[in-house]
Order: C-alpha cells, then structure tokens, then sequence
C-alpha cells in the first residue's frame, strides 16, 4: 500500500496570497498569518507576492490570474464576510468559495479558502490570531501541504 501525505518544507516554492481589503481589521490578521507560515517554513520574501483586492467577491478573479500565470506553486485567499441585515453575506461568500473552487480545478493548481463567513466582527477576529487561531496560518499550510501532495501524485498523461 501506498500513502501520499505532504510535507511543510517549501523551501524553493512561490505562492501569492489574494486578500479582500473590505474587513481589512481582519485580513490584514490572515495575511500576516499565511506569510508568517510561509515564512517560518522556509519561503524567503521574494518568493512571496500579496495582491489586494477590493472584496471577498473579486477574489477568484484575482487567484486565477495568478495560478494561471504558472509562477506560483499555490495561491492562497484570504477574506472575511460578516453577516448584516441583508442577503449580500450570502451571496458574496458563497460566491467567493465557488470562485476560488472553480480557480483550482480549472487551473490544477492548489487555491487555498481562507476566507471567513462570521455572524460578527468578534468571530472573525477569533479566527484571524484570536482565540480560534488564524485562518489565514492554516491556509497556508494547507498551501504547502498540498503542493507536496502533488509533487507525488503522477500527472495524467
């Protein structure tokens, strides 16, 4: 039997991290989370690009450029959506997870969701390096992991 796991080791590797300045309070937390695991994993800063965009909703747009572009070996999104009074909390998380899953199976390469869909400011904060870790550190080690995932799985030929 075979087993693939992946490793944290991205020495070598480039990735982008897409982050939504709407709720910057809290993604300006993730950011620094995904570099921070980035970082302390051996990816030196030029092998690092951070694009801001306005929201959450342009995110996809933003990721599928950059894993188009064949220089980054995973792109990371990072965003957060707090519910209001309306159904705008809805359609934009929903749309911004069905972006970023289309980006990486259309592209083949990993895009990470780390994007946060809270009922409140509180929750979000809990979850970019509050009580309830960051987000934006998991999603970059999902980054890595999934990279060297890859590296072992054949390519279709």
């Amino acid at each position: 039997m075979n087993e693939v796991r992946g490793a944290f080791d991205a020495h070598g590797r480039r990735f982008a991290v897409v982050a939504s300045q709407f709720n910057e309070i809290v993604t300006g937390h993730l950011v620094e989370g995904a570099v921070g695991s980035f970082t302390s994993h051996g990816v030196s800063a030029d092998e690092l690009e951070i694009v801001w965009v306005p929201g959450a909703f342009e995110l996809p747009i933003a990721a599928r450029r950059l894993a188009a572009s064949g220089r980054y070996d995973a792109v990371v999104c990072v965003g957060a959506v707090i519910r209001g009074e309306t159904a705008h909390f809805d359609l934009v998380a929903g749309e911004a997870a069905r972006g970023i899953a289309d980006v990486a199976r259309d592209t083949g390469v990993p895009v990470l969701f780390g994007v946060l869909a809270t009922e409140t400011l509180e929750q979000a904060l809990d979850r970019a390096g509050g009580k309830h870790g960051n987000k934006g550190w998991d999603a970059g080690m999902a980054a890595m992991q999934m990279t060297s995932v890859l590296d072992q799985i054949p390519p279709k030929d």
